[in-house]
């Protein structure tokens, strides 16, 4: 059965101090505006919100939301409703409308933090499957973390069978259930490759939650560098479309948790 979903923004743009105003934007996935309205400062709160959303007249089933000072409002008036909230950075057709009307829609991120030593793997890799078979492979697999959303099936992104879905593996040895759990706490948006000297060094960023980024690779390996380059021409050609694999070793025996990502804005 389908999900309702609702992407949500609500928030105050920069603007003079003298009059204030919040912006409130409901759209579906698809991009159609469900409600608009603003309200001044004084106004703009949980029994604010909560009053729009119930003038909508149905209930979504998910509510997902971009900007963290959104969510904590969002948080407050969904616990009112009993509706579900998602804090997400994948809301590509609610960040179209803000940007189409000269509202900020790019976060500043947080400094990448080292990746705490006590989940830190033995050692990883740079992998590749071809489109057509990286959800059925990992969706019958028995993973204990798997997350598969349906949205970031490369066949129904349009991105052809043939293509290779770019990934990095991680063996984690006896930390590689811990490390999985972490990451489910941490919610990974994405992996990206961040060039220092280009064809010489660089280091892998892990994007996770709203704007929280991570540490976990690098290097100055030529060698190394070109397959991280490799990595990320694979991930541009895949619509942004790669995974995040934990596994215990590299037998290839046991898995520990799969995550399919979308990088994108």
């Amino acid at each position: 059965m389908l999900k309702t979903l609702w992407q949500v923004d609500f928030y105050k743009p920069p603007q003079p101090q003298n009059n204030p105003t919040w912006i409130l934007l409901i759209c579906k996935p698809s991009g159609e505006l469900i409600h608009e309205a603003t309200c001044p400062q004084a106004e703009a709160g949980v029994s604010w919100l909560v009053q729009q959303l119930q003038a909508i007249g149905e209930a979504p089933d998910i509510v997902r939301v971009f900007r963290p000072e959104t969510y904590n409002l969002m948080d407050l008036a969904t616990q009112q409703l009993g509706w579900t909230l998602e804090a997400t950075r994948h809301a590509p057709a609610l960040k179209e409308i803000c940007r189409s009307r000269g509202l900020t829609a790019d976060l500043i991120q947080s400094p990448p933090q080292a990746l705490p030593d006590a989940l830190w793997g033995e050692q990883w890799r740079f992998a590749a499957i071809v489109a057509q078979d990286i959800v059925s492979v990992f969706r019958d697999r028995p993973i204990p973390i798997v997350n598969i959303p349906s949205e970031f099936d490369p066949i129904q992104a349009g991105v052809a069978s043939t293509t290779p879905i770019p990934g990095i593996i991680i063996y984690g040895g006896r930390q590689s259930m811990q490390l999985a759990q972490w990451l489910v706490e941490q919610q990974p948006h994405g992996v990206n490759y961040i060039p220092t000297e280009p064809g010489q060094s660089g280091g892998l960023v892990l994007e996770t939650g709203l704007i929280d980024r991570w540490i976990l690779a690098t290097f100055e390996d030529a060698e190394v560098a070109q397959a991280a380059l490799n990595y990320s021409e694979r991930r541009t050609a895949s619509l942004g479309i790669h995974f995040l694999l934990i596994q215990p070793d590299d037998s290839g025996m046991t898995d520990t948790g799969f995550w399919l990502l979308q990088g994108i804005n």
